[in-house]
């Protein structure tokens, strides 16, 4: 394969053969094609652009790099939902316990935040003993096991992904929305699940800012899965205030917990997004009517069951979730007053994330280890009413606690009060099948 003919055939914007593309990516696996060539190939990718098929290509190749799992064992169809990121993002936790308890077994590869959005193994390290990397025949066992199972990605899993993300985030590559569903998907499709689920975020903590280039990764990602034969839907939801009022680790974790346990106080907006995920999981996986997929969710959810499973998987993963609560119990902390009264009309999802990142909540950069302690709990969500001296957010961290005043002035400033409350937000803005 003359990778130089490809490379020139991209740049010129014109349509590679399939069999190319997954030529040159083993070779790229292997080692025969140096970094240097594959940057090129980023870049030209990232400028022109790919079909559809060329899309499909990529993904299949960078799927097929590595193990690819099946679980034509289990007594019960499969299911997985991923996300796009986003802030207070802890919909994986509930909604994928909540899916296992209708007859849908989960397997699930997750990932770290990076900037200003959350990764959901990060979340999970904070209950002490849970191990986020299992390898694939414990994975396999907590799924028989239970029924869900999260954990991060194996070497063996897509391993041209590992090595085209790293060379993507220096070359500037990574806004390529080929490149983006190729490296979402063919984790998720070594992953072997019948159905996929996208949230694909839209907003301003988003990665995806307009509604328009939300839609453009859904339709994308919709259309790679149903090429490799899977069941799939994209939901553009919204993310442009956090979800649910924690953000940071160990708090989005007792959140994921109180919604589990179908607490009376649980943040609206997280309930009911994992129940339209968990739903569409159950509709595609099954062939459930969504409606009734809903139902049962929402009956699964008030009667502990996805709290059980919840608690069977941190088990089974090692995990104590007694020793969770004792160990974020006591944590340094400051809250937020407001001076005036009204109601909240607005709050910026990236300027919290941004508070919570300089609390140490985050990764600036891949090598960082995050303060799990760390990050905001707002108090007042839009649409509150408020009084002056009221708090409306508590700033928590153990190891950056004497930037806590700071970050208050800072945090400040992601409200926005009007006197009259705001209209609600849609939270799911389509739906892309």
């Amino acid at each position: 394969m003359m990778v130089k003919n490809l490379l020139d055939a991209k740049r010129k914007g014109l349509e590679l053969a399939g069999d190319d593309i997954r030529a040159l990516i083993a070779a790229y696996t292997k080692g025969d094609v140096p970094d240097y060539q594959m940057a090129a190939f980023a870049m030209a990718t990232c400028c022109r652009g790919m079909t559809d098929a060329e899309t499909f290509a990529l993904t299949d190749a960078m799927r097929l790099s590595g193990a690819c799992l099946d679980w034509k064992q289990l007594d019960r169809p499969t299911a997985d939902k991923h996300s796009t990121g986003g802030v207070g993002d802890k919909i994986s936790l509930v909604c994928q316990p909540l899916a296992a308890t209708c007859g849908v077994a989960v397997p699930s590869l997750t990932g770290r935040g990076l900037g200003h959005t959350g990764g959901t193994a990060d979340k999970l390290d904070a209950i002490p003993g849970y191990v986020t990397g299992l390898s694939l025949a414990d994975y396999r066992k907590v799924v028989e096991g239970c029924g869900c199972s999260l954990t991060v990605q194996t070497a063996e899993i897509a391993p041209a992904d590992k090595k085209l993300y790293a060379l993507r985030d220096v070359t500037g590559t990574v806004p390529s929305l080929p490149l983006i569903v190729a490296s979402i998907l063919s984790k998720k499709l070594a992953e072997g699940s019948d159905a996929l689920v996208f949230d694909v975020k839209c907003g301003r903590g988003a990665f995806m800012e307009t509604q328009d280039d939300a839609r453009a990764l859904a339709r994308a990602m919709v259309s790679a899965a149903k090429a490799a034969g899977r069941r799939s839907v994209a939901l553009v939801t919204d993310m442009n205030e956090p979800l649910g009022r924690a953000v940071g680790n160990a708090i989005e974790v007792q959140e994921a917990i109180d919604v589990l346990k179908g607490a009376a106080d649980a943040p609206r907006d997280v309930v009911e997004l994992s129940v339209e995920l968990a739903a569409w999981m159950v509709h595609l996986a099954k062939g459930l009517d969504l409606d009734r997929a809903r139902e049962k969710c929402r009956e699964n959810l008030a009667n502990g069951k996805a709290f059980a499973v919840f608690g069977d998987m941190v088990r089974l993963h090692g995990g104590d979730l007694d020793a969770f609560a004792k160990r974020w119990a006591d944590v340094p902390s400051l809250e937020l007053k407001i001076e005036r009264g009204g109601f909240v009309a607005e709050i910026d999802a990236r300027a919290v994330a941004q508070v919570a990142l300089d609390l140490g909540a985050g990764r600036a950069k891949a090598e960082d280890v995050p303060d799990l302690s760390a990050g905001v709990t707002l108090l007042a969500k839009r649409g509150d009413a408020v009084r002056p001296g009221q708090p409306i957010a508590r700033l928590q961290a153990t190891e950056r606690r004497d930037r806590l005043e700071r970050a208050a002035v800072d945090l400040a400033g992601a409200f926005r009060f009007a006197a009259e409350a705001p209209a609600p937000i849609e939270l799911v803005k389509e739906t892309v099948e």
